[in-house]
């Protein structure tokens, strides 16, 4: 069976986005910001509490791999280190929230309210990291191989996911 050119630019197209870094960690932002909006416009228990444990999860892989793979490659290449440690605290002041919300449940006294902070606190973030002189920009101007990143990213995140049960 014969493959197009649609059909081969797109196959190419996917598996340049599955490699590179930045494509990985967006579609992580992008899959994450949907996940808090079904919180939001949901009333259910059940469903709040899956959805706090899927955020929670992709959250603290997401951000381990940032931590051991792409902010070290961005350091080394230069990129701005105030930039580079405000990250760090953000990522610092999330993994908190997320271990009150992971210890909590629907219902307990203040768990609604400690989810929407972290989602708040996600898109400040992510808003950082995508504008246009964000971390993403400057790690495409620098001379980083996004796509052996990517690689090391997606293959980290698959280890971590089977080990932390996602």
């Amino acid at each position: 069976m014969a493959v197009t050119h649609a059909e081969s630019r797109k196959a190419k197209a996917t598996a340049k986005s599955a490699q590179d870094a930045i494509a990985l960690l967006k579609n992580d932002h992008r899959e994450v910001e949907g996940w808090f909006e079904e919180f939001e416009n949901t009333n259910s228990g059940p469903k709040k509490q899956k959805l706090a444990n899927q955020i929670c999860l992709a959250l603290r892989v997401h951000t381990q791999i940032e931590e051991e793979i792409f902010y070290p490659a961005c350091r080394e290449a230069g990129i701005d280190d105030d930039m580079m440690d405000e990250a760090d605290v953000e990522h610092a002041s999330a993994e908190k929230l997320i271990a009150e919300i992971e210890s909590g449940k629907p219902g307990d006294d203040h768990w609604d309210a400690k989810v929407k902070v972290l989602s708040e606190m996600i898109k400040h973030h992510v808003k950082e990291e995508e504008q246009r002189d964000g971390m993403f920009a400057k790690a495409k101007k620098a001379d980083l191989d996004l796509e052996e990143l990517g690689a090391q990213m997606a293959q980290r995140k698959a280890a971590l996911m089977k080990r932390k049960g996602g």
